[in-house]
């Protein structure tokens, strides 16, 4: 068994349990462990990020298809890795609850909207405006998590 900070199963007495690790796992039928979905979450992250990364390193040479496709994969990748942490089920939940349901629809309506960009109308600009708008309520939807800090933004922006 490997020591340190990662080991969380170890420790498992020491670290309060959250949110994050109450009820099912989607992935509670593998046997993971608590660290094996950790680092499950991380490396969808990490593949998520890098996909969207690679994206952005396509659109640079002007190719906005590949870059939607990789865009939105990392996207969606990177939304698989809650599984690992909560479950798939409950995250469903949780983004329907009625204080992001509106973020959450924007967000998913916008990842459609990014390829509808791309492949349909064929709108290198469109495109862009979709990927804008998905970032924004990605933003806004994780916000929701943080007490006060939708409230805090809304201040700062003088609304």
């Amino acid at each position: 068994m490997s020591k340190g900070w990662f080991n969380l199963d170890a420790v498992g007495g020491t670290i309060p349990e959250t949110q994050f690790f109450e009820g099912e796992s989607a992935f509670k039928f593998m046997g993971l462990s608590r660290t094996q979905r950790l680092y499950g979450f991380g490396g969808c992250l990490a593949v998520g990020f890098i996909l969207s990364i690679l994206g952005a390193i396509v659109l640079f040479f002007g190719d906005i298809t590949t870059f939607a496709i990789l865009y939105v994969l990392g996207t969606v990748v990177s939304l698989v890795g809650t599984g690992f942490l909560i479950g798939f089920f409950k995250q469903i939940k949780l983004m329907f609850k009625p204080i992001r349901v509106v973020a959450t629809v924007v967000f998913l309506l916008s990842i459609v909207l990014v390829l509808v960009g791309a492949f349909v109308i064929g709108s290198d600009v469109l495109c862009l405006v979709f990927v804008f708008i998905e970032y924004i309520a990605f933003t806004w939807y994780t916000l929701s998590y943080i007490p006060y800090a939708r409230s805090a933004i809304l201040k700062v922006f003088g609304m």
